[in-house]
């Protein structure tokens, strides 16, 4: 599966992939449990053992998790992968030195970025998962009953299989018979991604593709080879729209959206951070009010592992039957004896996260007009 093997035990108690990372080598990383010689990127070297996330999108910051053992690290075609026990938040999934998920608090960024769209149409049926590859959206598209079909469709094989493997209440989404994976390796979906590549290949130093733009390719390209209206919601769990691909591709990504969705359909894409990016917030406010005729939304929630502790999600529909996203219509039980009910989403928690500080509102509402 990996070109790197798993270091020491997977028995320990996983979005948005960002701009590269400074490499931050530990001085002292050969003290950590580890059977690797290499250390890993992005491990502090101001406090040994810590992980730290470091990025030019948040300048002067970081957040950081004392490491207790790095499980896995490998390389794939696309991106670094690491997995590592935290002392705090469980097993921690980072892909090219930028956290994914956590144990800890997966549930927050999964459960809203799923039930937001999905509890505010009726009766959903076909919906499409655009990245995410580690497959907590799916696990819960899953929870809705009406859904009959699954399609997800991601890049990267490898962050599908080290989810499975060291993530497997995450990952229990590929288990379920309405689930089908498309990896970006199929000839339409390779045909449409080199022809991109070959566009933008202007604008990079390196000869490869950005996973954070890779995974939109392959998303436009799969999209382009399904017939207009096929489903009623797309989740679009990828990456920052930052970089050459902001103007050149934001657009026609959107517009590629709109043309899958039936009419009345609704999309959710993950936001960025109202602390941190309200001009690239900004940008995609109003790039969705072209695009979409129907209802335009900005929500967000706490996830403490993400930059400045918050991510927001757009919420649009196509033109057709009207949609409410911040009354949900379509109810999911909170209250279950399932073995993995909801631990963050709820009723009331959906209408709060349409609630704005003023700053954002501001902004957010001058782009509707």
């Amino acid at each position: 599966m990996a070109e790197d093997g798993v270091v020491g035990s997977a028995d320990f108690p996983a979005k948005r992939p960002r701009e590269e990372e400074e490499n931050c080598v530990s001085s002292a990383a050969a003290a950590m449990e580890t059977e690797t010689a290499k250390d890993p990127d992005c491990v502090s070297g101001v406090i040994p053992g810590w992980f730290s996330e470091i990025s030019p999108m948040w300048p002067g910051e970081a957040h950081s998790l004392k490491i207790e053992k790095i499980l896995f690290q490998g390389k794939s075609d696309y991106q670094n992968v690491m997995v590592f026990q935290s002392s705090t938040y469980g097993k921690v999934l980072v892909l090219d030195g930028v956290i994914q998920l956590t144990e800890r608090d997966e549930c927050a960024y999964q459960e809203m970025i799923t039930h937001l769209p999905l509890c505010s149409i009726p009766n959903p049926k076909k919906v499409l998962v655009i990245g995410g590859g580690d497959g907590g959206v799916l696990r819960e598209v899953a929870r809705h009953s009406s859904v009959e079909q699954i399609d997800i469709c991601e890049i990267d094989k490898m962050v599908v299989d080290v989810s499975k493997q060291f993530f497997p209440r995450v990952a229990i989404g590929y288990e379920d018979p309405r689930v089908t994976l498309n990896v970006g390796d199929g000839k339409i979906i390779t045909f449409f991604f080199c022809l991109t590549l070959f566009f933008f290949s202007s604008f990079f130093s390196n000869k490869q593709l950005p996973h954070k733009l890779s995974v939109n390719v392959v998303g436009v390209a799969f999209l382009k080879a399904v017939p207009a209206g096929t489903y009623d919601a797309i989740i679009v769990d990828s990456s920052d729209p930052i970089g050459p691909a902001q103007e050149l591709f934001e657009k026609p990504f959107f517009q590629s959206v709109a043309n899958a969705l039936r009419p009345g359909g609704v999309v959710c894409t993950q936001a960025e951070s109202i602390w941190l990016h309200m001009h690239i917030i900004e940008d995609i406010v109003s790039n969705c009010h072209q695009i979409f005729k129907g209802s335009v939304n900005y929500a967000w929630t706490t996830v403490p592992t993400y930059p400045s502790g918050v991510i927001g999600f757009m919420l649009c529909s196509t033109e057709g039957p009207s949609v409410d996203f911040k009354h949900p219509v379509n109810p999911i039980a909170e209250n279950d004896d399932s073995k993995d009910p909801l631990k963050f989403y709820n009723s009331e928690i959906h209408t709060a996260a349409f609630c704005l500080p003023s700053f954002a509102k501001k902004v957010i509402e001058s782009m509707a007009k």
